[in-house]
């Protein structure tokens, strides 16, 4: 087999460390209910996971935090729940995929958090956290240390977060102060919300590693488990912050690290999320190495729950990510790890034993998921080998570098990303050119590395007038659907950008083309109408006799938004609309195909 010896990176089995909390080892779903219920008591509504893909952000591909999907509501919309929430937050980025394989980084992850919407302010969000870490998770107040803004031109030092943590006995020398850099969160895009944070960390060793280590330093002695964001400023467009309309308290405690010190571990693949794939993966490997099987076990998770949104692999935004998680996963597995049939099966199956009860809308999609995975990963392997053999060739006719056109030529032809790319020549000690392939990439108008990154750090959300006019048309579309079609019609998922709308619903027959046209007639019928859009808030009994419709309700919410679309649709929603429909503009219909089974996607435009 070519390039057998590929990443053989050796690296045990990580031991626990000794760390002692005297209690048992509390598992990731503990820790999720125990941290709803401790906020649940302190007054917090407690509201659902938002999608992985947001659907009303062009600027992000994933949801990529917490309060990704509460923007609107930190810069002072009312939420349906009030100004106290708490939830637990599927999320993905690709900023550190890089670092996948250590001890700390994942592409998927989930995200505790607390938000306080112009409620309460630092004293209670620190005691709270000192609360929840020291009593309900039992970790020593002694292995606690924490870091504060030290302030800069921007905004002073965060002396009041600093004096409450003394105030609860954290000494002077394990409060850190540290510049923006490390303490300050957002905007992730140009613009938005902003603000000084305060950091937690677990000292998981108890032992120095050499002087002035302390939280910020990458010595490998503390984790960070949490961080609460004390949003006061937006960021303008000329690099000045304004104060924000309320001050927010958005909070965020990570549950893969925060589960593998609870468990004491120090790492997080060494748990009851990843510790039976891994062992799978060792089991099934002819030459083991831990890095790999890391590598391997990260990427099939974050493919389980892209795949578990609808999206397929494809060469643009999400698709695009998840074709490359899947294929790299696939590449370590077969020539890292030396897998002969990639048991991706059996990776799903356990996945979904730790998954399934707290992500059932993700997991019972099994049929879908594996259908696509197995399709993406089939196609890759029979190329595999062959792109093996034409790297070889281009390897001995460019033995120190190779260039950016050859690059291109591996990755269009064969299939293989910049990722495995780069792989195999760090294998072989051969440069390559990766400025030359970003070139070769954007000339052809491919959706570049660099381009999908800056995505991945784009804006939070797009409140544009034209993804505005294309959320109110979805919902016409979706009353539309359910017209020509049936009630059986629900929206399974949306995504909507300046250039097209994409529309997912739950439908087990291709449309006709007269049904097709009688959809797209009724929605501009709508829309000629002027109809008045109006948003109320309600409980979900009275929401429920309007008939309203929605993809997201949850037993926990007290109050829900709703828009109404004069009388013909109500459905549930957190906005933003226009104000008559008459602004939506023109509505056409582009294609409707097959998603899945039961589920069809309709892609239209506005003109």
């Amino acid at each position: 087999m070519p390039h057998s010896t590929i990443l053989l990176k050796t690296s045990a089995i990580a031991k626990p460390v000794t760390v002692s909390y005297n209690q048992a080892a509390m598992k990731a779903r503990e820790l999720r209910e125990k941290y709803l219920k401790f906020f649940e008591d302190k007054g917090h509504k407690v509201i659902p996971s938002a999608p992985l893909v947001p659907e009303n952000d062009p600027t992000a591909l994933f949801t990529t935090a917490g309060m990704h999907p509460l923007v609107p509501f930190l810069l002072g919309l009312d939420h349906p729940n009030g100004k106290r929430l708490t939830n637990f937050q599927k999320c993905l980025r690709t900023d550190d995929i890089e670092e996948v394989g250590d001890n700390w980084h994942n592409t998927f992850f989930e995200m505790l958090g607390n938000w306080s919407l112009g409620s309460y302010w630092k004293e209670e969000a620190i005691k709270w956290s000192y609360e929840f870490i020291t009593e309900d998770l039992k970790i020593p107040a002694g292995k606690l240390w924490v870091s504060v803004f030290e302030g800069d031109k921007d905004a002073p030092k965060d002396e009041e977060s600093a004096a409450i943590w003394k105030s609860l006995g954290i000494a002077q020398e394990r409060i850190i102060p540290l510049p923006k850099k490390d303490n300050w969160w957002g905007p992730v895009g140009e613009t938005g919300p902003c603000g000084p944070d305060t950091e937690m960390f677990v000292d998981t060793t108890g032992k120095s590693h050499g002087e002035g280590c302390r939280p910020g330093d990458d010595c490998g002695r503390f984790s960070e488990i949490w961080n609460d964001v004390f949003m006061e400023y937006e960021r303008q467009k000329d690099g000045s912050y304004k104060p924000l309309k309320q001050r927010n308290v958005d909070t965020g405690m990570g549950v893969e690290r925060t589960t593998a010190v609870l468990q004491g571990r120090d790492n997080v693949y060494d748990t009851d999320l990843f510790n039976e794939v891994i062992s799978l993966l060792k089991e099934k490997s002819k030459r083991f190495n831990l890095h790999d099987a890391r590598i391997v076990a990260d990427h099939m998770r974050a493919a389980i729950f892209i795949a578990g949104e609808g999206i397929e692999p494809s060469n643009k935004d999400q698709g695009y990510i998840l074709r490359r998680l899947i294929r790299r996963a696939e590449a370590r597995a077969s020539y890292g790890l030396g897998i002969a049939g990639f048991p991706f099966i059996d990776i799903f199956n356990l996945f979904s034993k730790v998954y399934k009860e707290t992500y059932p809308e993700i997991f019972n999609k099994e049929d879908n998921i594996i259908k696509t995975l197995t399709y993406e990963i089939h196609r890759f392997h029979t190329a595999l080998e062959s792109a093996f053999k034409e790297f070889d060739k281009i390897k001995a006719k460019y033995p120190n570098e190779i260039p950016g056109k050859e690059l291109f030529y591996l990755h269009t032809t064969l299939g293989l990303t910049l990722d495995i790319i780069k792989d195999f020549a760090d294998s072989e000690g051969v440069k390559i050119d990766e400025k030359g392939f970003e070139e070769e990439f954007t000339r052809h108008q491919e959706v570049s590395r660099a381009g999908m990154e800056k995505k991945f750090t784009g804006g939070l959300a797009d409140h544009s007038d034209i993804t505005v006019r294309g959320h109110t048309a979805t919902h016409l579309l979706h009353q539309a659907l359910r017209d020509v079609l049936g009630d059986h019609v629900h929206q399974t998922g949306s995504n909507i950008t300046p250039e097209r709308i994409r529309f997912d619903f739950s439908h087990s027959e291709k449309m006709t083309e007269e049904q097709i046209k009688k959809v797209e007639e009724i929605v501009s019928s709508k829309i000629e109408e002027d109809l008045i859009v109006k948003r109320e808030m309600l409980s979900q009994e009275e929401a429920d006799k309007k008939g309203a419709i929605g993809l997201f309700k949850d037993k926990y919410e007290d109050k829900v938004s709703i828009y109404e679309i004069g009388d013909y649709s109500v459905e549930y929603c957190g906005g933003p609309h226009v104000e008559h429909t008459s602004q939506v503009g023109n509505f056409k219909i582009l294609k409707e195909e097959a998603l899945g089974a039961g589920q069809r996607r309709i892609r239209a435009v506005l003109r």
